[in-house]
């Protein structure tokens, strides 16, 4: 039965975790789904907005417009769950390159440490909206430039070599 997704932020609802780690999600009309996925719709321009609870066969069981419209423990139970699912580290600082010919292996300060990663090439840098950029790693892990202006004069030297 394909009943339609709950809009949590403006129902009440209860989202607990089992005795397995899992998220339960119990919606308004009493229906319990276990093992559901939070999943962003626009994980990169809107990470606090539009975020779907999948079921674990992969169907939308609940819609939330704004996180921050969402109480307290549920709130706290979706960013972990988001946190420990996305993995998109932000690039602050970019401290060197080998090369200025690709492949190269850039040595950057991200939102979770200092790291090394190879470029294969130009085109594994994305500009998406506005300021921001998207670099492709060898192994395909996603490094986000949230915003190009904030980088600092030497690290938007070295971006420039390669756009």
């Amino acid at each position: 039965m394909n009943a339609s997704p709950a809009v949590i932020a403006a129902t009440p609802f209860d989202l607990q975790r089992n005795a397995f780690g899992k998220l339960v999600l119990t919606t308004p009309d009493g229906q319990i789904h276990e093992g559901v996925m939070p999943v962003r719709a626009f994980p990169i321009q809107s990470p606090e907005r539009g975020i779907s609870l999948m079921s674990s066969d992969g169907h939308e069981v609940a819609w939330v417009d704004a996180l921050s419209d969402v109480p307290q423990p549920a709130q706290g139970l979706i960013r972990e769950a988001l946190g420990g699912w996305e993995f998109m580290p932000e690039i602050q600082a970019i401290l060197s390159v080998t090369s200025f010919a690709t492949p190269c292996t850039w040595q950057v300060l991200t939102d979770r440490g200092e790291t090394r990663f190879v470029l294969r090439g130009d085109e594994d840098i994305r500009r998406l909206a506005g300021n921001t950029l998207l670099v492709t790693d060898s192994h395909g892990i996603h490094f986000l430039i949230r915003d190009l202006s904030t980088l600092s004069r030497d690290s938007r030297r070295i971006l420039d070599r390669f756009m």
